[in-house]
């Protein structure tokens, strides 16, 4: 069980998607002894678990522009942020609620821990899966990847477009996913905003907001992170971020009732995978016959414990595919 990269070398487990449902796969069949590879488009771990470090008059600044926060409610996921909590990656955060949790010192730091004890390729993007005989291949530029099975952890929108050659089947179910987009706003500040460290609205064009230096392990300088609804997300999908990061802040000072105030920085990221209309029953596919299978939130629920729980679902049905 090895890994092919130009080399002529195989492994077992080729997991494309190294987010919290493609590392929570990747994590299982590792510790259950298979080879894994992991390859990702990526720079670096985070995903939407992402977190932005800027400077800011002279000062490092953390903004959590993408999930905001994570729940423990299953035994399997409770097990794993308590060892996150006591690796120190995790910490509670009460202010947005008695079970919410936070990666420490910015949210990707579990997918980093989880990462830094596996094989992940970074920067490899996916472009073709090929049945090779006996075994699938990935094309990736100028690079290849050999895997006797292959498992698909990325939004389901991603996984249509790659799954539809080789697995149509799993890529048809795939496209009969819609997932909502998320303009986040990231504003710092010079001095703190008279406002609670959360917003919350069922209504209206910002649906969150949330004062990101407030949640532990963060620098005290004032930085905060503003979501858009889903519908003003639609509405701004495809305008300019510098636009959009200056109409969502004057619709956070509207309403939060707060008078404006200039920022120190202002930036905008436009995720456009960001709240899919999870496949409830599913939790992950695996066809042994063929040795591919597909996980991702869009299979069990749009949360990050979703996401760690279809990785897991989908390794176990892998191994057990794999008589391991």
């Amino acid at each position: 069980m090895r890994w092919r990269g130009m080399d002529g070398q195989f492994s077992d487990f080729l997991v494309i998607g190294g987010g919290m449902a493609g590392l929570a796969c990747a994590d299982e069949l590792a510790r259950n002894g298979a080879s894994v590879v992991v390859l990702d488009k990526g720079r670096g771990p985070g995903g939407r678990m992402a977190a932005r470090r800027v400077e800011i008059s002279d000062a490092t600044v953390s903004f959590d522009h993408g999930a905001q926060y994570f729940t423990a409610r299953d035994p399997a996921f409770r097990e794993t942020v308590a060892a996150w909590e006591a690796a120190g990656v995790a910490a509670r955060w009460p202010a947005a609620g008695e079970d919410a949790w936070v990666g420490v010192p910015g949210m990707n730091a579990p997918i980093r821990t989880m990462a830094q004890a596996l094989d992940v390729r970074w920067s490899v993007r996916a472009e073709r899966l090929v049945r090779d005989g006996a075994h699938w291949r990935v094309e990736a530029g100028e690079q290849s990847f050999t895997a006797t099975r292959v498992l698909v952890a990325v939004p389901a929108e991603q996984a249509a477009v790659l799954l539809a050659e080789p697995a149509p089947d799993l890529a048809a179910l795939a496209a009969g996913v819609e997932s909502a987009p998320c303009w986040a706003v990231m504003a710092g500040f010079d001095a703190p905003l008279p406002l609670a460290d959360t917003f919350r609205s069922a209504t209206g064009p910002v649906s969150w907001a949330a004062r990101n230096s407030a949640k532990p392990g963060r620098a005290s300088a004032e930085a905060w992170v503003i979501h858009a609804s889903p519908q003003r997300s639609r509405e701004l999908v495809d305008h300019p971020k510098d636009e959009v990061a200056q109409i969502l802040l004057a619709d956070f000072f509207a309403a939060t009732g707060t008078a404006p105030v200039a920022p120190a920085h202002l930036d905008a990221h436009r995720w456009l995978y960001a709240l899919p209309a999870a496949l409830a029953g599913e939790g992950a596919r695996y066809d042994a016959a063929r040795g591919i299978g597909i996980a991702g939130d869009w299979l069990h629920s749009p949360r990050v414990e979703g996401a760690f729980l279809s990785g897991r679902a989908l390794a176990r049905q892998a191994a057990i595919g794999a008589g391991q």
